[in-house]
């Protein structure tokens, strides 16, 4: 699916919201590598991102031309800020009314708002999309994330202890929530 693009104001400041383009693969290799970077509450340490051009070529474009997915990428007076995305839970037709869901900003953009505009707009195509349930997982410490999915409706509804191993060997859960859209 391809998200239709949008502009909010955001204190003054343009937010644009568009889907991916090939033009798009390159800066957004370098962006997963350094969101990664920045904070413990992704899916993996920024020197394991190392996604080569066609890979992330391929990511776009299954996105873009699937009916069940979405990525949206979000630009703060022109500079890319983060992205979000869905895709439908894959397997039988007893999953097919379920979608996973995720999120990423830089660090120097969190805490501004840009991350609820995008979330919001993500919900909405999911639900126009006809998905019933929206699935996530969160780092348990992520309480400011954790915050925002519960103002969106979501609710907790598991957890895995200690999901994630860091490199100084620390451990921290993966909180399962989930939103019914009916």
């Amino acid at each position: 699916m391809i998200f239709e693009e949008r502009t909010y104001d955001l204190n003054g400041r343009e937010l644009l919201l568009r889907a991916p383009r090939d033009e798009d693969a390159e800066m957004l290799r370098h962006y997963i590598k350094k969101a990664c970077s920045e904070t413990r509450f992704l899916m993996a340490e920024g020197d394991e991102m190392d996604l080569s051009l066609e890979a992330e070529l391929e990511f776009i474009n299954s996105h873009n031309e699937s009916d069940g997915g979405m990525l949206i990428l979000g630009f703060l007076d022109g500079e890319h800020v983060g992205n979000c995305s869905f895709e439908k839970v894959s397997g039988s037709r007893r999953y097919a009314h379920r979608v996973n869901v995720g999120i990423a900003l830089l660090q120097e953009y969190t805490g501004a708002g840009i991350g609820k505009i995008m979330f919001g707009a993500m919900l909405e195509e999911i639900e126009k999309a006809g998905f019933e349930q929206a699935e996530l997982i969160v780092v348990d410490k992520n309480e400011r994330a954790k915050h925002m999915y519960e103002s969106f409706g979501f609710r907790e509804s598991g957890r895995k202890p200690n999901a994630n191993k860091y490199d100084d060997n620390t451990y921290s859960d993966d909180v399962f929530m989930v939103k019914k859209f009916k």
